[in-house]
């Protein structure tokens, strides 16, 4: 029986070296790109590109992450932080990530529905009453911004909120028609606020007009901030406080927050904008200063600022199936349903839409060469990002810009990772 026990304890220890083996390359920490197939020489294109773009005063600064089967080979700044004052750009630097906010927040809403709090086709109006009857914008009158309405064939449901297609469009960056219903509404749909509440705002939002019928059509709009007010209608606790329990501190996201603690008041960087060259400038920051405030509204679509490698953790973790370093927050079942085509003949693009995720599709491959089933976004101020589960790939590039007129940095960033791999 003895000769048995050695092969046997051998096996063991190798079968436990294997699960350790996977279960930590599920957590993100720094590796070489050799150990996961891709070619160092070609990454060093990236820094070129970004470089270039900074002498050409394209953009100040920027930050990059790549990560390849949990393995961190691209981790790198560039340029500046504060035009200013000629700050260097960190690897660390904290960015107002804004619509990047939404997929955190869906996520948020996400883990309730596991809980059995709602379904997805449930009526809004049945969390909140303000969106009860709803009605759609029939003739509209740009000169005295009067309009007439009809009933909405359907209620909104919680799915055309994650989906976009509710039919609510954006404050201020939307369409000129919706911009004016809502400014004369009072409907702040903004990044940061003091004198009101996330609530305030959403019971004001139920109540007016929709620019569409629901479910017809795709129109990017204020639908997460309702989402983030979902949440605490929900869970019972304020927005950004579900989100630090539920998601930031288990993740181990230090750096991310609504409005910043004031010892990290220093790592944010500062906003940019464009001279009629489009060259960049400096921008006067009393208009996004936002996260350095005391402030009690917490935008579910747009409010949060975070780091690279914070946002990386947290697309690893849907990576790994709603799993990440020991702790999960999703059932795999559930990641599957977020990241699926959840619009069906919509589009988006090329593209289609999941529970909070624009999703690659075989048209959309053929752009840049994003893997399909990929699931993307970004955000007002030049930062984006993608997840590719085929290739097992996070991927980030944050700039910090309003305008970004040469957006083409970002399509450069995303078709030179896929050169550099070597597999």
């Amino acid at each position: 029986m003895k000769k048995f026990i050695l092969p046997q304890i051998i096996l063991a220890v190798l079968l436990l070296w294997s699960c350790t083996e996977k279960k930590d390359n599920k957590v993100l920490k720094p590796g070489t790109p050799e150990s996961v197939q891709v070619s160092a020489e070609r990454l060093n294109r990236i820094d070129s590109m970004i470089i270039q773009s900074i002498e050409d005063k394209w953009i100040a600064g920027a930050t990059g992450l790549i990560a390849r089967d949990g393995k961190i080979i691209y981790n790198r700044s560039f340029g500046v932080s504060d035009i200013e004052n000629r700050t260097p750009m960190q690897t660390d630097a904290i960015f107002r990530i804004a619509s990047q906010t939404k997929a955190i927040v869906s996520i948020g809403l996400m883990m309730l529905f596991e809980e059995g709090k709602f379904l997805l086709d449930d009526p809004v109006s049945k969390y909140i009453p303000e969106f009860a009857n709803p009605q759609v914008i029939d003739k509209y009158n740009p000169a005295d911004t009067t309009y007439t309405t009809v009933p909405a064939k359907r209620e909104i449901t919680i799915r055309d909120l994650f989906t976009h297609t509710s039919g609510i469009d954006y404050a201020g960056i939307g369409s000129p028609m919706m911009n004016a219903v809502y400014l004369k509404a009072g409907i702040m749909g903004g990044f940061g606020n003091d004198r009101i509440t996330i609530g305030d705002d959403i019971r004001i939002l139920g109540k007016q007009p929709l620019v569409h019928q629901p479910g017809e059509k795709f129109t990017y709009g204020l639908n997460v901030d309702v989402i983030g007010y979902l949440v605490e209608v929900l869970s019972g606790q304020k927005l950004d406080q579900y989100l630090k329990t539920r998601i930031f501190d288990p993740l181990g996201m230090e750096d991310t927050w609504f409005y910043l603690p004031e010892e990290k008041h220093s790592r944010l960087v500062l906003v940019n904008t464009e001279d009629a060259n489009r060259n960049v400038i400096a921008m006067p920051q009393e208009y996004v200063n936002y996260p350095l405030t005391k402030g009690t509204y917490f935008s579910g679509g747009a409010g949060l600022s975070s780091t690279t490698k914070d946002y990386a953790t947290f697309l690893q973790m849907l990576l790994n199936m709603g799993e990440y370093n020991g702790k999960r927050l999703l059932a795999s079942r559930t990641v599957e349903l977020i990241t699926s085509n959840q619009i069906g003949d919509l589009n988006v693009g090329k593209d289609k839409f999941g529970l909070g995720f624009e999703i690659t599709t075989e048209d959309g491959q053929a752009v840049l060469g994003i893997s399909e089933g990929s699931f993307a976004w970004g955000g007002y101020f030049g930062t984006t990002y993608w997840a590719d589960p085929e290739e097992r790939l996070v991927c980030l590039l944050f700039m910090q810009q309003s305008p970004l007129s040469h957006g083409e940095i970002q399509n450069k960033f995303k078709a030179m990772v896929y050169q550099a791999l070597d597999d």
